[in-house]
């Protein structure tokens, strides 16, 4: 799994989870409350509906006990039905407008002898099966239960027993004939479509319903399951709707409470709607929730990307670039980048280049140690036959009987190979370099002593040698050792200057350190070999060894500096030694 995709899946899971979370939460929440609101507007429409119907149908039989009362009634006792009665029910009547259908005074043979519709004075009145008595104080009110008439009109017909004053026994009945569907139209208050309003008595008969249901149901004829009404009271619930409404509804159920001295007939009224209906602002609110959500997830994904591609792209880069160090395959560092991780790459960075540099360091000295072993192994081989020759050649010169031809061939042997003794003494010391033994030393003084012991052989070269004094260039270091440095550097640009050359050897120095330069105008050394004139064996003039700027490192090394070569401003090379002032 690469570090992209971890970063990836982190910065999802920490942006996207709770945002999920926050809308599911928020999305429950709001839908919850919303549910409530519907509830709680169905209950109080119930409530309102219930009371409107109440106060309605105790209005009804408040007028037929008043009525009942009456003097005009008495006109029943004495066989009166001129106009009167028939005036006061038909001034009734249009008193409260659409309200009654008809008025009548019946007499105690079942007989219309007084109406508001003078068309059924003389008929005979047939009572329907008593459905609900209202009990009101001195009175008892029977109601019929509620039918539609031939011509469509629905109607709730009350009954009331007219008492005589003057002697015991009834005179006939007042019958109020009501037009429910006048009265039922108070439950079309906030109905729609959608939310229907139903009154059930307390056997679960449809009593009276609103406008959306009259031409599915006739007041009186259907009747309810008893669970429309077991929750009257209860908070609004969710059910079938069957046979009210189609599909899944919300109901709430409220009881009539009667009104003043009348207890009410127990019935139940029912608000309900659909529940697809109802819920359709939660749904809308719901699904701009989760596009909400899918925006936020895009953008999450996006800023993901992005994010995680500027903080991989850093991490990635130094996965490269310490592959192609295992494979051998030096690249160039990755570029610098802000923040935690560049402080990482840079002291990766620099924690490769220590290691480059203290691999090449051990190289050398590897280099160097073998050829100290070679060196060894020869002088060891080689001095014992030297000695041998040069031992055979002083005896040989001894004796007298030998010619001066042969004397003269003998003294070629000596001398030679004390050449060759000096020669394989020489080796030796380039190639070992003995620990320095480090003092005060003003590094001007030692560059003026070297150049003193050089500026014969410049001369015969025509070579010009510069000296640049520095103020306060004192340093710790082994003066014999330096002294070996800077003879080595300053032949090397003798060897390979032509006659007219030039040298320039300067020393600077800091509160730290002391730098020493060594520069010429000669053919300089091209970069890619800056790196490997300090290996052992490699040379750029014939009949050299290739050990002497391994030894000048080295001893600059032991000695806690640095040295590079560079192009110098005369034209050719410079050599650069950087030495601290003290040991450390």
């Amino acid at each position: 799994m690469t570090i992209r995709s971890i970063l990836l899946t982190a910065f999802l899971a920490v942006g996207l989870l709770p945002a999920i979370v926050l809308t599911g939460l928020s999305s429950w929440r709001t839908q919850a409350a919303m549910r409530a609101e519907i509830e709680q507007s169905l209950s109080t429409q119930a409530t309102g509906a219930a009371a409107d119907l109440d106060k309605q149908v105790f209005e009804r039989l408040q007028n037929a006990v008043t009525w009942s009362h009456l003097e005009v009634m008495q006109d029943l006792r004495l066989g009166d039905i001129d106009k009167r009665l028939s005036t006061f029910l038909v001034n009734m009547r249009q008193h409260y407008g659409n309200v009654y259908d008809a008025l009548y005074a019946v007499d105690p043979q079942g007989r219309i002898v007084a109406s508001s519709q003078p068309t059924a004075i003389g008929r005979a009145f047939h009572d329907g099966p008593v459905w609900e008595q209202a009990a009101l104080p001195g009175d008892t009110v029977t109601v019929e239960a509620p039918r539609r008439e031939a011509n469509g009109t629905e109607v709730l017909v009350m009954r009331l027993p007219i008492d005589s004053q003057f002697t015991d026994g009834s005179l006939g009945e007042l019958v109020l004939v009501v037009d429910w569907g006048v009265a039922a139209h108070e439950l079309d208050a906030g109905t729609h479509d959608s939310r229907a309003v139903a009154v059930v008595d307390r056997n679960g008969r449809i009593v009276a319903v609103s406008s959306n249901l009259r031409r599915r149901f006739t007041p009186g004829s259907t009747q309810l399951d008893a669970d429309w009404i077991a929750g009257s009271g209860a908070p609004a619930r969710e059910r079938d709707g069957a046979p009210l409404l189609d599909g899944r509804v919300i109901v709430s159920a409220v009881r009539a409470p009667g009104r003043g001295p009348f207890n009410g007939f127990g019935w139940t009224t029912l608000v309900l709607e659909s529940s697809r209906a109802a819920l359709a602002p939660v749904r809308h609110m719901v699904w701009s929730f989760f596009g909400l959500l899918l925006v936020a997830t895009a953008a999450t994904i996006v800023l993901a990307f992005a994010v995680s591609g500027r903080i991989a792209r850093p991490i990635v880069a130094l996965t490269d670039y310490v592959r192609g160090l295992m494979r051998e395959q030096r690249a160039p560092p990755p570029p610098p980048a802000s923040g935690e991780v560049g402080e990482l790459m840079e002291a990766f960075t620099r924690m490769v280049d220590d290691l480059d540099a203290s691999r090449q360091t051990l190289v050398r000295a590897s280099q160097l140690a073998a050829i100290g072993e070679f060196a060894a192994m020869m002088a060891h081989e080689i001095r014992t036959p030297l000695g041998i020759l040069r031992s055979s050649a002083q005896m040989l010169e001894r004796d007298r009987e030998i010619g001066g031809e042969s004397r003269e061939l003998i003294g070629f042997i000596d001398t030679e190979t004390q050449r060759l003794n000096r020669l394989v003494a020489n080796m030796l010391d380039r190639a070992r370099v003995r620990p320095p033994n480090r003092a005060p030393e003003n590094i001007d003084a030692l560059i003026a002593r070297c150049l003193a012991m050089l500026r014969a052989q410049a001369a015969r070269q025509h070579i010009e040698i510069e000296h640049v004094p520095a103020d306060d260039a004192v340093a710790d270091v082994d003066a014999e050792q330096m002294t070996q440095v800077l003879l080595n550097l300053m032949l090397n640009a003798l060897h390979i200057l032509p006659e007219g050359g030039r040298v320039r050897v300067a020393a600077r120095s800091d509160a730290e350190t002391v730098t020493i330069e060594v520069a010429d105008n000669g053919p300089g050394i091209p970069p890619a070999e800056r790196q490997r004139v300090f290996q052992p064996f490699v040379y750029r003039r014939e009949g050299g060894l290739g050990l002497g700027l391994a030894v000048v490192k080295q001893i600059v090394n032991a000695h806690g500096g640095a040295i590079v070569v560079e192009s110098a401003d005369l034209g050719g090379a410079v050599f650069r030694i950087r030495l601290p002032r003290r040991a450390a």
